[in-house]
């Protein structure tokens, strides 16, 4: 005959039952961050243009850093940044609208100008300032580099008159084929207006332009192609040396 199992009355006098908590207060959280945030829209707000127009110079450094180091990377972005204030100051000083130097990373950068007239003399003087202020800044690189020896900054002037350089090549967005384009017009220029449309007022010529003035860009443009060559065989530096 089996003896009966003891009976143990359970003791629930120390257990402490965990109560299910709501989740997380995202109320008070959104409190807590709620200031800093605010601060944050409100210098973006102010600070906008600054913040979203030359965000991408900053980008353009850290990108060609990881391909040439950090100086040469922000020499380099500076040359195109003078390349470009070229082309801005040029149109300021013709008061066209025109917008800052705008980076587009491995890409360069750009001004746009809005309602620019057509007139080839100035659309010509607009595209040869680029180039032209970029040529001078790449000069000054190598006036410098010869003074304190660095090849560093002969470098920087080599590449500085080859992107400049580049950018004469007559063909698509790029400035010579803005050049070549205001050439163009300049030298078929349409015919003086007779009867009608001479009394009528309609100007006989496109302003700025002429055989005269398509001789004159042309002009400018081979001499400008002539110089940035000329900086690039002097600034030259051989491989071993850098």
């Amino acid at each position: 005959m089996s003896s009966p199992e003891p009976q143990f009355d359970p003791d629930f006098r120390q257990y402490d039952p965990i109560h299910p908590r709501g989740g997380t207060d995202w109320r008070a959280v959104l409190r807590r961050i709620w200031a800093p945030i605010a601060a944050a829209i409100g210098v973006a707000i102010k600070f906008g243009f600054v913040i979203f127009k030359f965000f991408g110079i900053f980008i353009a450094v850290a990108g060609y850093a990881l391909i040439w180091g950090w100086k040469f990377a922000a020499g380099f972005v500076l040359l195109i940044l003078v390349h470009e204030l070229g082309h801005f100051f040029e149109a300021k000083r013709q008061g066209l609208d025109v917008s800052g130097p705008r980076f587009i990373p491995f890409l360069g950068a750009y001004v746009s100008i809005k309602n620019a007239p057509l007139n080839p003399w100035k659309n010509a003087l607009v595209a040869l300032a680029g180039p032209g202020l970029g040529g001078v800044g790449a000069a000054v690189c190598l006036l410098i580099g010869n003074a304190y020896d660095s090849d560093l900054l002969r470098a920087l002037a080599y590449f500085g008159f080859l992107i400049n350089l580049f950018n004469l090549i007559p063909i698509g967005i790029l400035d010579g084929g803005a050049i070549l384009r205001a050439m163009r017009i300049a030298r078929y220029e349409p015919p003086p207006a007779y009867g009608e449309a001479a009394l009528a007022g309609v100007p006989a010529t496109i302003p700025g332009s002429g055989r005269g003035v398509a001789l004159a860009i042309g002009t400018l443009y081979g001499l400008l192609i002539v110089l940035l060559a000329l900086g690039m065989w002097v600034s030259h530096v051989p491989q071993h040396r850098l």
